[in-house]
Formats: C-alpha cells, structure tokens, sequence
C-alpha cells in the first residue's frame, strides 16, 4: 500500500474506532451503570431485620429489609449505592435501632430478590414506591437517605413525598456530569439513556438536608456534592470528611452525623 493510500485509509480507520467504541458504550451501559443488578441470587436469611415485598404501581416486586423502630421515632428509607445490596447495612441498621429508629432498604428492580430490568425511571417509581410502602406501614415520620446512585432516588423521592429531611451520602450534580467529566471524549449527552438529572430536581427539596462527602473520593468527585449542595435550597447542611473516600464514608463518625440529623429534625423543620 502506498503512503498515499494509507494517510487517506487512516483518517478512516480512527472514525470507524470511534464509532465502534460509542456504540460499545451506548448498548452496555446500562449494566455499567447498574452492576449489582441480578449479580448474585437474594440472602435466604437476612443480615438484619425481616424480608418484606414493596409492590411498584407497575407490577414490580421488590425485596426490602426492615427493622421497625419507636413509633414515637423518625423511620429512615434507604437508597443504596449501584454495587450494593440491602444485606450489607446491619451496622446502620443496629446502630440506628440502638436510638429506636427504624430502617427500610429496598433492592431496586433487577438487583437480588427483586423483578424487573433496573433503568432511571424504574428506579424512581421503586422509590417513590418504597415510600409510600414505609408510610403505611410504619406510621411515622420518614427521613429518606441515598447513598451514591441512590441520592438521585432520594432527591426524587423528596421532590414528591412529604419526607421529613433528606440525608445525600457523596451525592452528585447529576449522573450527566458525572459521564461528562469521566469520559470527555464521548457525547455523553446523546448517549446516556439514564441521567439522573438530581441538578433539576434538587430545588423541590425543601426539606432539611445533610449532604456526607469524602474529600478522596474518586468515584463522585467532591466537587459534584459540592455543586448539588450550592443550588440546593436551604435549609441545608454539608460535612465533608478528609480522610474518606467512596466506599470507606460509613464510619462510627458518620453514622453518628446521620443520627444526630435524624434526633434533631423537629427542632429544624423549615
């Protein structure tokens, strides 16, 4: 082949590459999004609390955990990270029931014990659903708590249901931004089947909200939490902790912050 021939194939050869990389991405991106989804069949015996069913208005069924607290106490509602699972909070969930405070954690649709494909708005109907569930059944006030992907289920959640405060453990602006900043070199505005806009949502969240970032994390830069937290409206509190990361945030001190959010919601309702 001529040099000629080659300088003109190049040029050819990169766009084909591009565009066989985009289109990689665009078609899995659902199960790098979501990684825990159907990775491992659900706990025959819980961690903690007992196994309850939450019925979604679209015919989902999804696996929650629940440890009942003080009827005269607060309930908080959980939102887990995308790599998670609800078998991996007995610590939250003793610590939480040491105060007399109770817990649910739901398993999105698609993750262990649960039906259904996870997708962004399959997600913020199991939330909204989880909810709705907890309000039934518990009888009391419900703080809603996202950790990761979960805050932007959380963020939904409290744009639409009376929650009595919002905790958002390493939130980001939106999952948009997140994709942006990770892979600048992809339309990620075009491709992104899943967003997550918590930037437009946030504004609707009146309630009380602690926002918990490590200032190591590398999975949801600070500076994201931070971005959400400036928009948010008040009241609002931030803790940013300087020796954590993104799996390493649930600390004795951070769970302490969460419970003294939790004790302190009736002295600072709006």
């Amino acid at each position: 082949m001529s040099t000629t021939k080659y300088l003109l194939i190049l040029p050819l050869m990169a766009v084909m590459a591009y565009m066989a990389i985009v289109a990689l991405v665009y078609f899995s991106q659902r199960s790098l999004l979501y990684p825990g989804a159907g990775a491992t069949p659900a706990a025959q015996h819980a961690a903690w609390g007992e196994s309850v069913d939450v019925k979604t208005p679209d015919g989902e069924v999804l696996r929650g955990l629940y440890s009942q607290g003080d009827s005269d106490k607060p309930c908080v509602l959980l939102f887990f990270g995308n790599g998670d699972r609800v078998d991996n909070y007995p610590f939250l969930a003793q610590a939480l029931a040491a105060r007399g405070i109770g817990l649910l954690a739901i398993s999105y649709r698609g993750y262990p014990g649960s039906t259904g494909s996870p997708s962004e708005q399959g997600l913020l109907t199991d939330g909204i659903a989880a909810y709705d569930w907890l309000s039934a059944h518990a009888g009391t006030e419900i703080v809603v708590l996202g950790r990761s992907l979960g805050t932007g289920v959380a963020v939904n959640t409290a744009a639409n249901r009376p929650a009595a405060g919002v905790i958002l453990v390493s939130p980001y602006l939106s999952v948009l931004s997140v994709a942006q900043a990770r892979y600048p070199f992809l339309p990620a505005e075009i491709l992104l089947k899943d967003p997550f806009r918590s930037d437009l949502n946030i504004g609707k969240v009146t309630q009380p909200k602690l926002f918990l970032h490590g200032r190591l994390d590398d999975s949801i830069p600070l500076s994201s939490g931070q971005a959400l937290y400036e928009i948010a409206p008040e009241p609002k509190r931030m803790v940013i902790y300087d020796r954590a990361g993104h799996n390493d945030i649930f600390t004795d001190d951070m769970v302490g912050d969460v419970i003294r959010f939790v004790e302190a919601l009736k002295g600072n309702r709006p």
